[in-house]
C-alpha cells in the first residue's frame, strides 16, 4: 500500500484528533431503545392517557368536573342551610360579601350583617350592610339539621353563619331561602340527569348500532329508517311534548326517571350511526373473520372484539353529550315541563328568573346559569381533549 503523501499528512496534523471530553454513558442506547420499546408495546388506552395528559385545558376541564361529581356526594355538608330553610325575615336579601379585614385589622372570614327598611312607595325591602355587625364565619360546625341521603340524619356542615347572623353568599329568593345552598343541592339532580341519561343512550346506540353494522340487510334498513323518523322530528319540541305527557299525578321521583328516560330514548341516535359506520368498517377485518370462524357468536364478537376497538372513540362521544342532556333538563325545567318542586335543580331553580322585572330588581337570581355555563364548557373541553387523545398515532 502506497504511503500517504507529504500533503495529506500535513492535513490531518492540522486537524487533530478530537475527544469527547464528556463522560461515557454505557446505557445511553439502552435507555433510548428502552423507551421505544415502552412507547410501541403500550396499550392504547396507556398511549391515549399519555397524550391527553398533554392537554392542559382538558385535564383541568376533567379535575374540576371530577370536583362537581364528588360535592354531589356531600352535599349536606357543602351547605351552609338547609335546602327548605327559610328566612322570612330577609326575602330577597341580597349576596353578602365576605371580608378578611375590619378596619384595618385581621379578623377573618366574617360577613357584615344585613338591615331593611320596607319602601313604603314601592313596597320594596330595601337592605343596607350594617358595619357594626361583624359576624364571623364558623368552620366545621353545627347547624340545620338534615338527613343524609334522606337516611342518616346529622347537622354537621362545613361553614355556617355566625350565632344569630346570616350567610347569604349568593342571596336568597323570594321565600327567604338561600340561593349557595340550592345551587349546592341542584347539582346533584343536574349532573345525575346527564350520567343516567346517558348510561341509557349508549346502551341503545351500542346494541341498535351494533346490530345494524354487523348484520346488514333488512334489519340495517329498519333500524335507519327508524332513526331517520326520530331525527326528523325539532329536538327541543319533541322532548317538550313528551314531558307534558308525564302524568301530573306522579310523584317528584318519577317526574326525575321519566325525564331521564326521555333524555336518553331520544339521544342514541347519533351514536348509533356512527357504531353502525365503524362496525361496517371492522367486520371485514382478519381478527373479526378469525373470530368467527372459531365459532363465536355474534354477540360475543360485537361486544369482545368489536366495539372496544373504538371504545375511546365513545367515550369522547359521551362527553359531548352529557352537556346536551344537561341543557335539554335546564331547558325542560325552566318551561315548567321538566322537573318540578320539590325536586331542585339548576332548571327548577332559573324557573324565579322567568319574570324580566324580577330578575331587573334581583338579578342574583340568575346565578343559576353560571354553573351550568362552567359544567357545559368543561365537558365541551375534556370531550375535544379526549377525541384529540383517542388518536395516539395522529
Amino acid at each position: 500500500m502506497n504511503a500517504p503523501s507529504n500533503g495529506a499528512r500535513g492535513t490531518a496534523a492540522a486537524l487533530g484528533h478530537y475527544v469527547n471530553p464528556a463522560p461515557f454513558d454505557p446505557l445511553e442506547g439502552e435507555q433510548l431503545s428502552s423507551d421505544l420499546e415502552r412507547y410501541y408495546l403500550a396499550s392504547q388506552w396507556r398511549m391515549m392517557w399519555w397524550k391527553l395528559k398533554r392537554h392542559r385545558v382538558a385535564v383541568a376541564s376533567g379535575v374540576f368536573l371530577l370536583l362537581m361529581y364528588l360535592s354531589i356526594l356531600v352535599s349536606e355538608l357543602l351547605a351552609p342551610y338547609n335546602l327548605h330553610t327559610r328566612h322570612t325575615d330577609f326575602i330577597y336579601a341580597p349576596p353578602q360579601g365576605i371580608h378578611l379585614f375590619h378596619e384595618g385589622r385581621l379578623v377573618g372570614p366574617f360577613v357584615y350583617g344585613l338591615s331593611y327598611n320596607l319602601n313604603m312607595d314601592t313596597l320594596k325591602r330595601e337592605y343596607a350592610l350594617d358595619s357594626t355587625k361583624v359576624q364571623a364565619i364558623r368552620f366545621f360546625c353545627r347547624g340545620d339539621a338534615y338527613e343524609y341521603l334522606s337516611m342518616i340524619p346529622g347537622n354537621l356542615h362545613l361553614f355556617c353563619p355566625a350565632e344569630g347572623g346570616t350567610l347569604f353568599v349568593a342571596g336568597t329568593d323570594r321565600l327567604g331561602r338561600d340561593m349557595l345552598s340550592r345551587l349546592i343541592y341542584g347539582a346533584r339532580v343536574s349532573l345525575t340527569v346527564g350520567l343516567i341519561g346517558i348510561t341509557v343512550s349508549f346502551l341503545l346506540g351500542i346494541s341498535l348500532g351494533g346490530l345494524a353494522g354487523y348484520y346488514g340487510g333488512w334489519v340495517d334498513n329498519l333500524i335507519q329508517r327508524t332513526i331517520e323518523v326520530l331525527r326528523s322530528f325539532p329536538e327541543l319540541p319533541l322532548w317538550m311534548a313528551l314531558s307534558a305527557a308525564l302524568p301530573v299525578s306522579w310523584s317528584p321521583l318519577y317526574i326525575y326517571f321519566g325525564i331521564t328516560l326521555i333524555l336518553g330514548l331520544l339521544d342514541w341516535t347519533g351514536l348509533a350511526r356512527a357504531v353502525r359506520s365503524k362496525l361496517l368498517a371492522l367486520r371485514e377485518e382478519d381478527f373479526c373473520t378469525a373470530a368467527m370462524l372459531m365459532g363465536a357468536r355474534p354477540r360475543r364478537i360485537i361486544f369482545r372484539h368489536l366495539v372496544p376497538s373504538f371504545m375511546s372513540h365513545l367515550i369522547a362521544s359521551a362527553t359531548l353529550s352529557i352537556p346536551a342532556m344537561i341543557l335539554g333538563e335546564t331547558a325542560l325545567s325552566f318551561l315548567g315541563l321538566g322537573l318540578r318542586p320539590p325536586i331542585t335543580s339548576w332548571g327548577v331553580l332559573l324557573t324565579e328568573a322567568q319574570n324580566i322585572n324580577v330578575v331587573a330588581l334581583y338579578p342574583w337570581l340568575m346565578l343559576p346559569v353560571t354553573p351550568v355555563i362552567l359544567a357545559v364548557l368543561a365537558f365541551n373541553f375534556l370531550g375535544d381533549g379526549l377525541r384529540d387523545a383517542a388518536d395516539p398515532y395522529k
